[in-house]
Parts: structure tokens; C-alpha cells; sequence
């Protein structure tokens, strides 16, 4: 059986400032350890529930957060950026997949670090008029090809939302409850781990209990993107086949969940440039 594990850092626990959040920064090998410990002890788990081969796609910032030499030699891991479907890159033909250290989507109220894959450039994504997180894009993608998200972990918020939502056979493991934007409280580092274990568990246990389900979106796909700026918008929408949203949003019609995920990596690619040029 192979598994393959989504890892982000802002919903791991301990992790609160920005400091953790980029190489240089001051927190930043705080926040490497932390996660690579959380992925080991979950990796760890579900070898020893029967997973033989486990896929591990760093999905942080510039994708290259995991400590490589940890890892034990049954995983295998995705790292560097850009990628075309970037944290959920590696996790096709996957038996089940795991998020790990999610966040939950802007504009939810003590949520820490909320946005959605770029929050200097974007501000809300919608797929068919839903607005989404990571977590929905992400499953939603895997779940086109069949893939089941069994276990989410990270931010109480997230989890209290869209994952009962959207995904509501998914075991959830709260590793933080947000106070602020920036601040947050999580159980000390060894009821973390092991509260890894107990939803990996119980996670493959339901999985082989038939009790898990792929999320799937009806296609075509009604795709809105909105930017932070009406620049980053106004070059967006040079591409084909998509309208303008007032001044700081595109639509576009996809035919899959995944062409949705490509097209907005590559809008988000574009502000990114726009923003670096004027700056």
C-alpha cells in the first residue's frame, strides 16, 4: 500500500511567527525540526499499519523545508518549486493521502496565518462559487483521481470548517488552536506526536474498512481568482478564455479540477512577477 503526505508548516504546532517561516529567518530551523519530526512519527505509523512505500511532498514556501537525511527508506520525498500542482505533486496513483501542518483559508476569523497559497498576491480563490483552502484545492485535486484524504492535521480552524465540511469522513488531529493571526496554543511536542500516531491509525483503519471517500468537484470547473492588486489582475486576464471580476479578479472555466490548480499556480506565478518587477 503506498500513502502520500501533503506537509505545510503554518498549521504544525509551535509555529506562530514569521520568523519560522522562510530560510534566513531567525526561527526558521525551529520550524525544519519541528516539522520533520511531526512527518517522522507519522511516516513511522503508517509503516507500521501496513504502508510499505509512503510519498512525502513538501508544500512549504520554497518547498525544501524537510530535513531529507531523517527520513527512513521506505519515503521518498517532492521537493523544490515551482510545481505545477504543487503540494499535492507525487500523489498520483496514491492508496490514500495525509495533510499535515494545514491552515485554514482567508478570512477565518482566529485562524492562524490564513490565506491560500500565496497571500502577498492572492486574496480569495473560488472553485464553482466555493471559496476554498489548500485543504479543499489540494483534496479536491487528489480526489479527481480517486484518491482519498484520510486524515487531515493542523489548525483547530481548519479542521472545525472546511474539513467537517467538505470531508467529514476524515479523522482530524488539532495540532494548534489560533488566539491571533500570529499566535497560537498546541500540546506540548510529545502529545503532538503521538496524537499523529492514534489518527494515523485510525485513519488506516477506516481507510481499510472501506469508510473513505475521494472529494470530488463537478467539472467544468468555474475557477474566480482575486488578487491583492488590480495589477496583478490586469496582466492575469491576458489569458485565453478568461473575463475580468471587477479590477482585482479573473474567471476562467476549466474542464478538471487539476487544469483549475495549474491555472491558478500559473496566475499566481504571473503577480509574483508583476509584483518583483515594481518593486
Amino acid at each position: 500500500m503506498k500513502a502520500f503526505i501533503s506537509v505545510d508548516m503554518e498549521g504544525l504546532p509551535h509555529i506562530v511567527s514569521p520568523e519560522h517561516m522562510a530560510p534566513g529567518r531567525k526561527l526558521y530551523d525551529e520550524a525544519r525540526s519541528i516539522m520533520t519530526e511531526c512527518v517522522l512519527a507519522m511516516v513511522d505509523q503508517l509503516h507500521k499499519s501496513g504502508v510499505d512505500r509512503v510519498i512525502v511532498a513538501d508544500g512549504h514556501g520554497p518547498k525544501v523545508n524537510l530535513i531529507p537525511e531523517k527520513m527512513p527508506n521506505y519515503v521518498s520525498i517532492v521537493r523544490g518549486n515551482p510545481r505545477s500542482i504543487s503540494m499535492v505533486a507525487g500523489g498520483q496513483g496514491a492508496d490514500l493521502a495525509i495533510f499535515l501542518g494545514y491552515h485554514a483559508k482567508p478570512g477565518t476569523p482566529y485562524a492562524i496565518f490564513d490565506h491560500v497559497i500565496n497571500g502577498g498576491v492572492l486574496h480569495m480563490v473560488k472553485l464553482n462559487g466555493q471559496e476554498t483552502s489548500e485543504f479543499y484545492m489540494n483534496a479536491a485535486t487528489l480526489g479527481e483521481q480517486g484518491v482519498p484524504v484520510v486524515l487531515v492535521a493542523g489548525d483547530k480552524a481548519l479542521l472545525d470548517d472546511d474539513v467537517s465540511k467538505f470531508a467529514p469522513w476524515a479523522v482530524r488531529v488539532p495540532l494548534k488552536e489560533s488566539l491571533a493571526h500570529y499566535a497560537s496554543i498546541s500540546p506540548s511536542m510529545p502529545e503532538c506526536l503521538e496524537n499523529i500516531r492514534m489518527g494515523v491509525r485510525e485513519a488506516v483503519s477506516r481507510h481499510s474498512e472501506g469508510k473513505m471517500e475521494p472529494l470530488k468537484l463537478k467539472t467544468p470547473v468555474n475557477l474566480e481568482v482575486y488578487f491583492t492588486s488590480t495589477a496583478y489582475a490586469q496582466m492575469a486576464c491576458h489569458l485565453p478564455d478568461s473575463e475580468m471580476l471587477g479590477g482585482n479578479g479573473i474567471r476562467y472555466r476549466a474542464k478538471s479540477t487539476e487544469e483549475a490548480y495549474r491555472v491558478t499556480q500559473l496566475l499566481t506565478f504571473v503577480a509574483e512577477g508583476v509584483r518583483s518587477s515594481v518593486m
